[in-house]
């Protein structure tokens, strides 16, 4: 081979070298695989679960967070017969909703009631995450309280952890409102275990007039989960279909690296016509965009 060739050639491996990998980079970024919270579905799921789970399957959706867990079951199910359920289904069950237990104490599968059970359940069906969804108001009157469920979340973590299972903590707006002079967010997120993952609803941060993007800078790297919901264009206390609102969710994906962003559930609490239309629509439009 002629030196001339060899370095023509040698330039072009070298180029392509340099251009696969952000190509690949790309076509990975497109592949991430679009989740749902079946709290979406509260209002038919319960008439027919295996049928509304098809139908989540059948827009497209691949990955599961659930809702509901107690004493072993969820939606009357038993937790492994539900996962082998959808699995058959070609979805994967990525995280579950759960509660503290301290408003609702003989509710088992809590952070103080059967919580090693629920994570032995959620470990067995390869569940990565556990989140803490919602505090009752009698949770969150102070910042002592808040300070409690922070106290509960790290002692709940260590189960977590020894189970291989990354504890998670989501948000509504109340967190973002200031209490005794802090904002409990904050504060949470400071006194949390570092390890204690973040899952933003990005509605609810939206709502309180908090920016998503400066979270992602805030806390880089740990809001691993997000919560992808709209809100309506006239009325922000009302949800609309994603893709359909106020949120520029593709300024918010642009920001996932920074974020820490391992998965992501559409959600949507609010309609005006039948959630499977509107979820097949929110499917679409995030399709789109990631």
């Amino acid at each position: 081979m002629k030196r001339r060739e060899f370095i023509q050639q040698t330039t072009l491996a070298t180029a392509a070298g340099l251009v696969l990998p952000s190509l690949m980079s790309c076509s990975t970024a497109k592949e991430r695989s679009i989740g749902i919270q079946l709290y979406t579905l509260k209002d038919i799921i319960l008439k027919d679960v295996k049928g509304t789970i098809q139908q989540v399957a059948n827009i497209g959706f691949k990955e599961l967070e659930l809702y509901g867990y107690g004493d072993g079951k969820v939606f009357n199910m038993p937790y492994a017969d539900f996962y082998k359920m959808v699995s058959d289904m070609g979805l994967s069950v990525v995280s579950g909703h759960y509660l503290t237990g301290q408003a609702f104490p003989m509710m088992k599968g809590s952070l103080i009631n059967e919580w090693e059970r629920a994570v032995e359940d959620a470990q067995k069906i390869g569940q990565k995450y556990m989140v803490v969804a919602w505090l009752h108001p009698d949770e969150r009157k102070t910042l002592d309280d808040y300070r409690k469920v922070v106290e509960l979340l790290n002692k709940a973590n260590e189960t977590c952890k020894q189970a291989g299972i990354t504890l998670g903590y989501h948000n509504h707006e109340f967190e973002f409102i200031e209490l005794e002079g802090q904002v409990p967010y904050y504060m949470m997120a400071e006194e949390m275990d570092s390890s204690i993952a973040l899952e933003l609803d990005i509605y609810w941060s939206t709502f309180a007039e908090v920016d998503a993007v400066e979270l992602f800078n805030k806390y880089s790297g740990r809001i691993h989960l997000w919560h992808v919901k709209d809100m309506d264009k006239t009325q922000r206390n009302l949800q609309t279909d994603v893709g359909s609102g106020s949120i520029d969710y593709k300024r918010v994906f642009t920001a996932a690296e920074k974020s820490g962003l391992k998965h992501f559930f559409l959600e949507q609490e609010y309609f005006t016509r039948p959630q499977i239309d509107a979820i097949t629509s929110g499917y679409a439009h995030l399709k789109s965009i990631v």
